[in-house]
């Protein structure tokens, strides 16, 4: 009660929102604006306040699959190029595991009708994805929908179950053919995400081989990787409607050390990835020779995480060279 009131709207409204009856990406933009400022002053975290907006990205993502209305070139998986912070809103509506963002300020649940996660029904989770693969298949028989179709195809690869791991995987492997191409392409984008479905079910090869036949050694791909990173990590203040800002060159836009941030966070959440985490904070210090000293604790950070993976010993070739160079860079330089 006391918050609906220091906001300025009936109990009813705030038990709607918090229930997920009225959805707050309906209300109008200057009364979200200043609510989001109330709530600043009244002390929310800032964190928190940050994933509102991939939150509201993901209600739309949702809304899209179990009322679908729209047409394949106004979806909102064709309208933007995703973060993190949106896939993972989406991964804890579907697999309940929230964000790490979140997960460390998720508090004891209340009386009354407030949601205790935003966790789908099984009926509207097979509805959901049963959505993603009918777009991804549409969008691989229409022009210009390459977005559509590696965004809905990366997302079908949350759904765990036999059959949908089955179909997945067969989608993915079908365009493993992307994979063999060198260096930069048109389809790099989409190339890089298949491997990395690939390497959320199990199979880390394709990943392997796309950093060192697709990526290394290639200017414009090396950049490309290092864009990505910056905005699918919400390095990137402004959203972009499709891939072409990964060919800047100039690494324009982006601060590299609240990359360097976002990488050493993720080091070791996603051991299937490793090998990418490891090429790209190689090519970043590539990138940014100054960085382990303007980086300072944060450098010696991920030095030391750096070292333990070298010690643990389970990895890659290519990796174990990438990082070991990683992990002297950071202690000469610091």
């Amino acid at each position: 009660m006391s918050l609906a009131e220091a906001l300025g709207v009936d109990l009813g409204t705030m038990q709607g929102w918090e229930s997920g009856r009225r959805p707050l990406a309906n209300v109008k933009a200057g009364a979200l604006l200043s609510m989001r400022r109330r709530l600043g002053a009244l002390g929310a975290d800032p964190g928190v306040l940050g994933l509102l907006d991939p939150a509201m990205d993901a209600d739309q993502i949702i809304g899209a699959a179990l009322q679908p209305t729209c047409e394949l070139g106004t979806h909102p998986l064709a309208a933007w190029v995703h973060t993190r912070d949106t896939a993972h809103m989406l991964a804890w509506a579907v697999t309940g595991v929230p964000p790490s963002a979140v997960a460390m300020r998720l508090t004891a649940p209340r009386r009354g009708p407030a949601a205790v996660a935003p966790v789908l029904a099984a009926a509207d989770r097979q509805l959901f994805f049963d959505h993603l693969r009918e777009t991804a298949e549409a969008a691989r028989l229409t022009s210009g929908a390459v977005l559509l179709r590696r965004q809905a195809l990366y997302l079908a690869s949350y759904d765990r179950g036999p059959e949908a791991a089955s179909w997945t995987a067969h989608a993915l492997h079908v365009r493993r053919g992307l994979l063999a191409r060198r260096g930069w392409s048109e389809h790099w984008a989409e190339a890089r995400s298949t491997a990395t479905a690939l390497a959320r079910l199990g199979d880390p090869q394709p990943l392997v081989d796309f950093i060192e036949r697709s990526m290394a050694g290639d200017e414009v791909a090396e950049a490309a990787n290092l864009n990505y990173w910056a905005y699918w990590l919400g390095g990137v203040r402004l959203p972009y409607s499709d891939d072409q800002f990964m060919q800047d060159r100039e690494l324009a836009g982006w601060d590299p050390v609240a990359l360097l941030r976002g990488l050493s966070r993720g080091l070791h959440r996603a051991p299937g990835y490793v090998d990418l985490y490891a090429h790209t904070l190689w090519a970043l210090l590539g990138a940014y020779p100054w960085l382990p000293r303007a980086a300072g604790l944060l450098a010696r950070d991920v030095g030391e995480r750096t070292g333990r993976l070298l010690d643990a010993g389970e990895i890659t070739g290519r990796c174990r060279q990438e990082l070991s160079t990683v992990y002297y860079v950071l202690r000469d330089r610091t």
